[in-house]
């Protein structure tokens, strides 16, 4: 580990200011915070100046480690040394390749080795899961959701029950915000469950809101959804890699991630899932089969073996045989994170992250306009380190005054900008950047 952060946000005044001197504290800050060292493990793009930008879009696609260019020229190496003997031969054999981000990933989301898999990509994972936990029978055959969701969750919902002979109209539950907020309330979840009661099958839910930023209280309502008999899911797109999550001891039934964003694994990395020891151990499960997820001794009977045997842990959801250079990427990534741990990632976060919120709301009230709203949720218990800032007046000027300074952030139609402070690569003088570039339109 790299070193704790330092008690660096005992903010004063000249700390929030947007002029030299408000830059000046927030690079004796990031002076200070020994954690700030890992952003040299990472590749940050140069803005238009040709200086790096600040990099706010680890909630899209993270940054690349600098060691990924040395693994997968090795994997290009062993390929072309070994060939198909590469299987079992080389630096890192594949037939157990996906074995090495078991361990680190399963670390990360609070589970056990036998109860992680890296496999596939996200969306694929959910139908996988679905096929698996999702058994309607007699009254009980409603899918309860959150608005807004990431739209892939809802087509793959409501196709879902529609190839099970479903309406969603009739059999999805969502729950929406109250007038006038932006996202779900964990209470209104949980009185949605206990009034579809032995009408609902399961409850699939984004564990960190792709838009808001907003944490749902997920050990909370996974125990009602239980109570209510039902099975309980998340999408953890956002979560896995942003907030310390505990999925076994929640007692989630699964979960599944990408690992594209906050784990930087690359565009199109290979995604993961979590399946309680509870079913995980169940071959008897229902699930749609592949070779991979069969038991190894049988796994090379080809077809001399044509019956399924699931192996006897999450493994035993695999389909194919993993993607070697997809999933190359993220092995150099976990190395970071098990480096330095998520606990003071966390704690890195909660100065981050309240830091840009903090040097906003100052700037607007010296302006005396009231020209955003951060509908981001301020308790530290309820967010990860994504700000989404709504723009009241110029929102497009705006984002594009931060493209001009090298602040890289995503914007969202018609007024939302989500900006991700994440502590492996971001500092306190990205915050200013972003803070300043925004201002400076006032």
């Amino acid at each position: 580990m790299t070193g704790a952060p330092t008690d660096s946000t005992d903010l004063t005044p000249a700390s929030l200011r947007l002029d030299a001197a408000g830059r000046h504290a927030a690079r004796a800050m990031d002076a200070m915070d020994p954690m700030a060292l890992m952003r040299e493990r990472f590749l940050v793009p140069a803005g238009p100046d040709g200086h790096p930008t600040a990099y706010f879009t680890g909630n899209s696609l993270g940054l690349q480690p600098r060691r990924v260019r040395q693994l997968v020229d090795e994997e290009l190496d062993d390929w072309a040394r070994h060939g198909v003997e590469g299987h079992f031969r080389g630096r890192r054999p594949w037939y157990t390749y996906h074995e090495q981000v078991r361990d680190p990933l399963a670390r990360l989301v609070g589970a056990g080795p036998h109860e992680v898999v890296a496999m596939n990509s996200l969306t694929v994972n959910l139908h996988l899961m679905m096929v698996s936990f999702f058994r309607p029978e007699g009254r009980r055959r409603k899918i309860l959701m959150e608005h807004p969701a990431f739209p892939s969750d809802t087509y793959a919902i409501k196709t879902h029950l529609v190839t099970r002979g479903l309406d969603p109209a009739e059999d999805l539950i969502v729950v929406g915000p109250r007038e006038g907020e932006e996202g779900p309330r964990d209470a209104d979840i949980v009185d949605a469950i206990r009034e579809a009661g032995d009408e609902l099958a399961m409850v699939l839910l984004g564990g960190v809101n792709f838009f808001t930023g907003q944490v749902l209280d997920m050990p909370g309502i996974t125990e009602a959804a239980h109570r209510a008999g039902a099975i309980c899911g998340w999408d953890l797109a956002h979560g896995a890699g942003n907030i310390p999550l505990q999925l076994h001891d929640w007692d989630a039934d699964f979960a599944c991630w990408c690992s594209y964003k906050y784990l930087n694994g690359g565009p199109g990395a290979v995604s993961a899932a979590f399946i309680h020891e509870r079913h995980a151990r169940n071959s008897e499960l229902p699930r749609y089969a592949g070779w991979w997820g069969n038991d190894p001794d049988k796994r090379f009977l080809m077809h001399l073996q044509p019956e399924f045997h699931a192996r006897a842990d999450a493994d035993g959801w695999q389909l194919s045989n993993p993607p070697i250079l997809g999933l190359t990427p993220l092995i150099a990534s976990l190395e970071l994170f098990d480096e330095v741990g998520m606990d003071h990632l966390r704690e890195r976060s909660l100065q981050l992250t309240p830091y840009l919120r903090s040097l906003l709301e100052t700037s607007a009230a010296a302006s005396g306009r009231d020209w955003f709203e951060i509908i981001t949720p301020s308790d530290p218990e309820r967010h990860g380190c994504q700000l989404s800032i709504l723009l009241k007046d110029r929102p497009k000027e705006r984002f594009a005054a931060l493209e001009r300074a090298g602040v890289v952030v995503d914007f969202r139609e018609p007024n939302v900008i989500r900006a991700a402070p994440a502590p492996l690569y971001n500092g306190f003088e990205d915050c200013w950047r972003l803070a300043a570039a925004l201002a400076s339109l006032d």
